[in-house]
């Protein structure tokens, strides 16, 4: 055992392959562009199945209880720690990608897209997550950074099928989705081929039951999972309410680009966000960055009023401050739970934060079919002041 510790030190300090961080984050967007296909090409579905305007809803919804079933299977499993994770990473999005086209060569119905969403979500359990695994394999220093950039890899692919549809506006709604599956295959392919396995031995981890109980018992892991609590409430449900806010002043290929440029500016965000970390740690630029894409849920009724230039620097400024946060709370709840268990909390989190975005779609996605945009939108606030407000044992820590 001695002789493995210098080995395994010599390992962690080897320089990592310049193309590694720019093939992984260059595959974490293609792949995760699976997350959002449907909501790209949500009119179209809605005219040829006759759907209701909530269905857009509970599409989105399905993937985010599909994701929350797989993290858990994964995990339970400790399947990335038992097989390649890039063998995994593989698997999973050339499996989502062939849900991808079933649904677009399939003949149509409402059923068969639950089904299929479902089981993207399912998979997207083995690319989000694994892929920040795969990078933290690679980085004992100057992880903050890589995974500032996977994060922004994951808003960008969130809005990639938004510039699909705007690219081809007089395509298909099953060309669009086949676009899509063709992306993240070969997001797939290329880290499959083109990051190796890390050179030392998986260990299986599992779920660490005895160590959840400091979610609720330690002030610290508390704070943070309350501040990514907020933060779940109010971040998916923006992203499904994105082309409704936009189609109150655009239509056609110009919505979907404002779309994609109001979610992919997450990317900007999340990156700018790991830099400033640095100087300021993870606490203050999660609060930040929380505290802001509230202000900017409470501007709601007057912005959406303003001048076409106020309307889209409030969009712009909200889809750069809606996401950033989320690396910084995880991180923050890694540091603090103990070693032997901050897989099982990150994944209980994780899970937790993902059922909150569920039924913060259903209940707003519904709602917007009789309520005004106007005066919906700064309920959307009350996760950010929670968040806030739970934070602030970390805060006074930091003072």
């Amino acid at each position: 055992m001695a002789l493995n510790t210098p080995l395994a030190a010599a390992a962690a300090d080897a320089p990592v392959p310049r193309r590694i961080l720019p093939v992984i984050t260059v595959s974490q967007f293609a792949s995760t562009s699976l997350w959002f296909a449907v909501n790209a090409v949500m009119p179209d579905l809605q005219r040829e199945l006759g759907l209701p305007a909530q269905a857009v809803g509970s599409l989105t919804s399905v993937v985010q209880m599909g994701f929350i079933a797989g993290t858990l299977v994964f995990a339970l499993l400790a399947i990335a720690d038992r097989w390649s994770a890039r063998l995994v990473f593989l698997l999973c999005a050339l499996a989502g990608a062939a849900c991808m086209v079933a649904a677009a060569l399939l003949p149509p119905s409402w059923t068969l897209l639950l089904a299929l969403r479902g089981l993207t979500g399912f998979f997207l359990a083995g690319i989000y997550p694994v892929g920040m695994k795969i990078a933290a394999s690679w980085w004992t220093r100057g992880l903050g950074n890589a995974l500032g950039l996977m994060v922004g890899a994951l808003m960008l692919g969130t809005a990639a099928p938004h510039a699909m549809r705007a690219l081809g506006t007089h395509w298909p709604w099953q060309q669009v989705m086949l676009c899509v599956a063709a992306l993240a295959a070969a997001g797939g392919l290329l880290l499959y081929a083109l990051v190796p396995d890390k050179p030392r031995p998986p260990r299986p981890a599992g779920l660490h039951f005895t160590g959840l109980s400091c979610i609720w018992r330690d002030v610290k892991v508390r704070a943070s999972a309350g501040g990514y609590f907020g933060h779940m409430w109010e971040l998916y449900t923006f992203w499904v309410l994105v082309p409704a806010i936009v189609g109150t002043r655009l239509a056609g290929a110009a919505q979907s680009w404002m779309s994609f440029a109001v979610i992919g500016l997450g990317a900007v965000g999340s990156v700018l966000g790991g830099l400033a970390v640095r100087r300021l740690g993870s606490t203050r630029v999660a609060c930040c960055f929380i505290a802001c894409s509230g202000a900017c849920c409470l501007l709601s009724p007057w912005a959406i009023q303003a001048s076409d230039a106020v309307f889209a620097l409030w969009l712009f400024a909200w889809g750069f401050t809606v996401s950033p946060d989320s690396p910084q709370f995880s991180a923050l709840t890694a540091a603090n739970a103990p070693r032997e268990a901050v897989g099982s909390v990150l994944t209980l989190v994780n899970c937790v934060g993902f059922s909150i975005s569920v039924l913060s779609i259903e209940l707003f996605v519904r709602l917007a079919q009789s309520v005004p945009l106007a005066q919906l939108l700064p309920w959307l606030g009350l996760g950010p002041i929670a968040g806030l407000v739970l934070m602030r044992p970390l805060l006074r820590a930091r003072h």
